[in-house]
């Protein structure tokens, strides 16, 4: 009798811990309605789901209490007690979630919702490791403010492991975003097998040294270094993101940063006989900072931007590019292919005899904004465009796609601030918000940070700046802004070598980034969410996962 007083006493104080701390949800719900008492689950607790997409939102949760608590639930197809997941075949991805002291009822509009729902009952979980779990019983209403809620890792710069690339997903998930755009191709390495090109990742996944210290550089190291993604681990990625309901978006980046597409393949240059060296040296690096042979094309060793780049004179280069995209196209059912587009020098094409000749084939005429060469870039992508769309895909490019006019059908990501989105939202075409003003989430989290991206104030992002982003800019009109479908973190990775660090840049501001995306700003309060995100950097020490400021 004395044990079972004692046990009460011990059960009343854990729902008195639960009740202060019990509805911290991120990103803030819809509407929630906080009742009287708890649903408690052990291993015991049976989960209901009978659609093979149910049982998927299942093997989540069951994943995730494995994970963080060290036991998984039955699934069972038939109940009337326990979790109880149920989708319907609705427009938008919105859901329920109703607890009382017997059930856990999930009811997703579509398949996605009721995944979604799953992530919120995860939020109402205990921060601390126990065997039993005591949830707040609530009624919630939620759905996402726009369509796209994404996050990049960019693997040119540095790779990382596949186990680590699944676990990037699983946070995308856990933070209701949906789509991963993994940027898989860059001037200093080539991550992704094309069998028809051995090359790409026999001779362009792998650099002969990298530099040290911040750009140019202060030496290299001297070591090769590289990998690359071989088309079975693609799929596997995809099925894994798939099977949380997340979208894959491959970068194959052109016309610029092709630097180890170059190394592979020379006669992609304008000038296959001019080594990389040279075009490393052009733009001020030192030559301590160049390991290896300076007389052939290479991997490119140095971050930045660079002249030697695809050429657009030759049809052996657009060849290549279809090539590739005929490889890439079938391992990604996204309907969405990003080609880059951004940060392409035109300076060999206008010393291209191969440039110029196209450019008079197609009376491509410059003008006071732009010289000829900008609008060969608007040929280049067009002509891309139209082989993406004859493949059922759309193409998305970074801002610089506009320049010289967009393709007609293209969606553009604006990252070099909101103008290049607005631009585009008012031609009416589909825009991705991710300005680095709000979005870049290489840049430093607090001043001095030196390995980041930018290192000075330009650079500083605190969460409370990312926090305040709105995704639908105020110039445009209510029209215009249907042309917004969402918006994207980026987190590039000069400076980020370990996956440790990736945590570290991401948490915890890619909460803030995804409440900017799913709740509507005038729901949106900077002092709620802090307070939420207490609790938050608890769940992140149940996960085991680093994030700034977690031993401050």
């Amino acid at each position: 009798m004395l044990k079972s007083f004692s046990f009460t006493l011990l059960l009343l104080a854990a729902c008195a811990l639960s009740i202060a701390q019990k509805v911290n949800i991120i990103p803030q719900p819809t509407s929630i309605t906080e009742k009287e008492g708890f649903f408690t689950l052990t291993a015991k607790t049976a989960i209901i789901a009978q659609t093979k997409d149910e049982i998927k939102s299942a093997n989540f949760l069951n994943e995730y209490l494995k994970n963080c608590y060290g036991f998984t639930l039955p699934v069972k197809s038939k109940g009337t007690t326990g979790i109880m997941i149920k989708s319907g075949n609705g427009a938008k991805d919105g859901y329920t979630l109703n607890i009382n002291k017997s059930t856990a009822a999930i009811t997703g509009l579509t398949a996605p919702g009721a995944f979604y729902g799953i992530q919120s009952l995860i939020q109402l979980l205990p921060t601390e490791k126990s065997s039993t779990l005591l949830i707040p019983s609530v009624s919630i209403t939620d759905a996402p403010t726009v369509q796209y809620r994404g996050l990049m890792l960019d693997v040119g710069r540095h790779v990382f492991p596949l186990s680590f690339i699944k676990k990037y997903i699983d946070y995308i998930a856990l933070h209701k975003m949906n789509y991963f755009h993994w940027h898989l191709t860059e001037d200093q390495g080539w991550r992704i097998e094309i069998k028809k090109y051995p090359k790409l990742t026999q001779v362009g996944a792998y650099r002969n040294g990298t530099i040290t210290g911040r750009y140019p550089g202060t030496g290299n190291t001297n070591e090769k270094y590289g990998g690359f993604y071989t088309q079975e681990q693609v799929k596997e990625i995809v099925k894994y993101a798939a099977d949380r309901f997340i979208t894959v978006v491959p970068e194959i980046e052109m016309p610029g940063h092709g630097s180890a597409a170059i190394a592979a393949y020379p006669f992609l240059s304008c000038f296959p006989e001019k080594p990389t060296y040279y075009f490393f040296k052009k733009v001020g690096n030192k030559p301590a900072n160049w390991a290896g042979d300076t007389t052939t094309k290479a991997v490119m060793q140095s971050w930045g931007v660079y002249d030697d780049i695809f050429c657009a004179g030759k049809e052996s280069t657009f060849k290549f590019l279809q090539d590739v995209l005929d490889e890439v196209l079938p391992l990604f059912p996204s309907k969405i292919v990003h080609i880059g587009g951004d940060e392409a020098p035109k300076t060999n094409w206008q010393n291209c005899p191969n440039c110029q000749k196209r450019i008079k084939e197609l009376n491509i005429k410059g003008d006071d904004k732009h010289k000829a060469e900008h609008y060969l870039q608007s040929y280049f992508v067009q002509r891309m465009e139209k082989y993406l769309n004859a493949k059922g895909k759309t193409l998305l490019g970074w801002d610089e796609i506009l320049e010289g006019g967009l393709a007609p059908n293209a969606w553009v990501m604006s990252w070099r601030g909101e103008a290049g989105g607005i631009q585009a939202a008012k031609e009416h075409h589909n825009v991705i918000m991710t300005p680095t003003t709000y979005a870049y989430i290489d840049y430093q989290q607090a001043k001095k940070e030196d390995s980041v991206t930018i290192s000075d104030n330009r650079g500083f992002l605190p969460i409370e700046k990312v926090y305040s982003w709105k995704i639908f800019p105020d110039a445009l009109s209510a029209e215009e802004k249907k042309y917004v479908q969402g918006g994207q973190a980026n987190l590039w990775t000069e400076y980020i070598n370990n996956s440790s660090k990736v945590e570290y840049m991401i948490f915890p501001r890619v909460a803030a980034v995804s409440e900017v995306l799913w709740t509507p700003q005038e729901q949106k309060n900077w002092d709620n969410f802090s307070k939420r995100l207490e609790v938050q950097k608890k769940r992140y020490n149940l996960w085991g996962t680093n994030y700034f400021g977690k031993n401050q």
